[in-house]
């Protein structure tokens, strides 16, 4: 069985705490990016979710980071991010 690489591992004097692998910090660094992207047009998820065509439930899994966007998904955003009211217009 093939296991993840560990990128941090966790504090062994914090019980709570937990190592990180290389896949979850980049399922957290793609949440972080949709997240600010979106807080950063002042939209809410389901206003964000409306106006690009994105299924809610789809943005509140990557934004947790339950689900890893997948590249498209980041370079959509990306290009929301540098011309949102190009791109709202265009699937609309």
């Amino acid at each position: 069985m093939k296991r993840d690489s560990i990128v941090l591992p966790a504090d062994p004097a914090d019980f709570e705490d937990f190592n990180v692998t290389a896949e979850a910090m980049d399922r957290g660094q793609r949440a972080r990016l949709i997240r600010r992207t979106r807080t950063g047009l002042g939209l809410s998820q389901t206003e964000f979710a409306d106006r690009f065509r994105v299924p809610v439930g789809t943005l509140r899994d990557w934004e947790q980071a339950r689900a890893t966007a997948p590249d498209f998904a980041i370079a959509y955003v990306r290009v929301i991010g540098r011309h949102p009211d190009l791109v709202a217009k265009a699937v609309a």
